[in-house]
């Protein structure tokens, strides 16, 4: 069997569809944000390996965890991630509920409505945010917004890849009720060209994923590392876009994506509306009551 780093899709943190410890995180929270996603490529690179059978999945995931849990040094990225954990003294539970979910990407194909989906995105998608919190040092009391947003940002991927995710590895993500509730098959995801029942499908779902994104609208103004706020503040505007895109095109045979002009202009809109929010709450502060 092979080694979970031979099973790496040659995929970077610069292939991604949003910004991965972008210029704008601080440099000294770089490092160990690069160690979580580096184990976490590896190990989403080993749930979709083409080639790989469930159990040498399953086996080489559990491999993946014993080192990162310090029962091995067998595998590089679990060693760097181990070390970087250690000297901020930050627990391994974010990558441990990101491995639980490449598990169930190994062993469960369907998922049956939306809160079947949320659950699926507590593991696959919220640990991530959670991590870049704790990294920096945030209040928890930021969770219930990041959880809106990384799950939205999960689910608009899932939305972008519905076809190719059916096509090579019989997994959707698209809720069984939504699919049925539109008069549309499991096996229309393999079309060239979705049809109107996928289409009010897949736009009945952005319009839910939109409701994330006016949950985790605040996000961006809770945070106290300014460089981090303007990140997320990014990431929640490119978000709101795709999920515009998603409602008027078809991901099987149109590019649902940001190419680099429009990463560049809403990257910079990202930029000025985070910076507004960061004024606003600093004017906020300033100005706050004194003790009546």
């Amino acid at each position: 069997m092979i080694t979970p780093g031979e099973a790496r899709s040659g995929k970077g943190h610069r292939d991604e569809n949003f910004p991965v410890a972008s210029r704008l995180i601080q440099p000294r929270h770089r490092a160990p944000i690069l160690a979580f996603y580096e184990f976490v490529r590896t190990a989403d690179d080993i749930a979709d390996h083409s080639a790989l059978a469930p159990a040498e999945k399953l086996a080489l995931l559990d491999r993946l965890e014993a080192t990162l849990l310090g029962k091995s040094d067998d595998d590089a990225v679990g060693v760097a991630l181990r070390s970087q954990l250690a000297a901020r003294q930050l627990s391994p539970r974010h990558a441990q509920d990101l491995l639980a979910a490449f598990r169930m990407d190994v062993t469960k194909l369907r998922y049956r409505d939306w809160d079947d989906l949320i659950g699926y995105c507590t593991y696959s998608a919220m640990p991530v945010g959670r991590f870049v919190l704790d990294v920096h040092g945030e209040s928890r009391g930021t969770w219930p917004a990041n959880d809106a947003l990384c799950a939205a940002l999960q689910i608009i991927n899932h939305l972008q890849d519905c076809g190719k995710d059916y096509r090579q590895l019989d997994r959707v993500y698209i809720p069984l009720d939504v699919l049925a509730e539109t008069g549309t098959s499991v096996g229309e995801l393999g079309a060239n060209r979705a049809s109107p029942g996928l289409l009010a499908c897949i736009c009945r779902l952005a319009g839910r994923t939109g409701v994330l994104l006016r949950d985790s609208k605040p996000f961006s103004a809770s945070i106290e590392d300014t460089r981090l706020a303007l990140e997320v503040a990014v990431i929640q505007t490119f978000a709101e876009r795709l999920v515009k895109l998603l409602g008027r095109r078809d991901p099987l045979s149109e590019r649902v994506h940001l190419g680099k002009a429009g990463v560049a202009g809403f990257g910079i809109l990202g930029l000025l509306w985070g910076a507004s929010r960061r004024v606003g709450r600093v004017f906020a502060a300033g100005h706050r009551p004194q003790d009546a």
